[in-house]
């Protein structure tokens, strides 16, 4: 074994140094995942109990350090029931990063490519979402380029037709019975209308942001997905993509990030490409750590 230097007995290898940096990396993405939220003070409430429990065992009181023994016997399972929400975002985490997820080798390996019938005509949505916008209609629009979104699809009503302007407007007429919820759009299709989406649990979320840009969040936090915005009280246009929202952007910009979403294989994040200022729109974006950032 390679010793990289010692502290008076201690022996140091590189292997070390790569396990405690490893180590102290997965403490701060947990940290950034429960900072601001109920879950640092349940980890206070448990590092205390512990340390009381080390305390009491120390002075050999054995009813009290018996009781606590038992508690923290448990205390993984414990920790898994109460930080659940935190676990299952991190895992999202991670499972949204792995190249696995998009298919990554296998498109290197045999250059995969979609085929132009699957490719979507992105006009008939620009002119629906422009007509909603001046007419402060609200709407909620998933598009999904590697998954069908079953268990998304399953919680509304299945409609499998082909997208014309029209028929987004249709479905999200304020008197029709299809217009709560989102449209899944899936190779080409409206697959289904009035969709339930997971809605974002960021505290830092502007107050501003109704139900209706919570989901779109959600949604971004939890599946690869594109999804757009038409906001109800003012007519603006947002995108959310991987738990970032771009802001009050203009129809151009709107073709061209769907776009780019569809077609390319890796997708920019947000914080990449940042959206140029023009003289009617400003960006704002909030990251799904909980920092609100915005960009002029």
């Amino acid at each position: 074994m390679i010793f990289a230097f010692k502290i008076g007995f201690l022996s140091i290898s590189w292997l070390d140094v790569v396990d405690v940096l490893m180590v102290s990396l997965l403490l701060y993405q947990l940290y950034k995942l429960v900072r601001g939220s109920v879950a640092v003070r349940i980890f206070g409430g448990f590092l205390l109990l512990y340390l009381v429990y080390l305390v009491v065992r120390a002075a050999q009181m054995e009813l009290l350090s018996s009781i606590l023994g038992q508690f923290m016997g448990v205390g993984v399972l414990a920790a898994i029931i109460l930080f659940q929400q935190e676990i299952r975002k991190f895992l999202l985490l991670i499972g949204k990063s792995a190249s696995l997820n998009h298919g990554n080798i296998f498109k290197t390996i045999i250059k995969w490519r979609r085929p132009d019938a699957d490719e979507l005509n992105v006009t008939p949505i620009i002119d629906a979402c422009k007509s909603m916008s001046g007419s402060s209609t609200g709407a909620l629009i998933v598009f999904s380029r590697d998954s069908e979104l079953k268990f998304y699809v399953d919680s509304g009503d299945l409609i499998d037709a082909k997208i014309s302007s029209r028929l987004l407007l249709a479905i999200f007429n304020k008197l029709s019975p299809l217009h709560d919820g989102a449209v899944v759009i899936y190779q080409g299709k409206i697959r289904a209308a009035r969709c339930i989406l997971p809605v974002s649990e960021n505290d830092s979320l502007p107050a501003q942001y109704g139900l209706r840009h919570r989901a779109a969040i959600g949604m971004s936090e939890a599946t690869d997905t594109l999804v757009l915005v038409v906001s109800e009280e003012t007519g603006q246009l947002s995108l959310a993509r991987n738990g970032l929202i771009w802001h009050n952007i203009s129809g151009l910009e709107l073709r061209k990030r769907i776009n780019e979403y569809l077609i390319s294989e890796d997708q920019p994040t947000p914080e990449s490409e940042p959206i140029k200022e023009d003289k009617t729109s400003k960006e704002m974006v909030y990251t799904i750590a909980g920092e609100g950032q915005a960009s002029e």
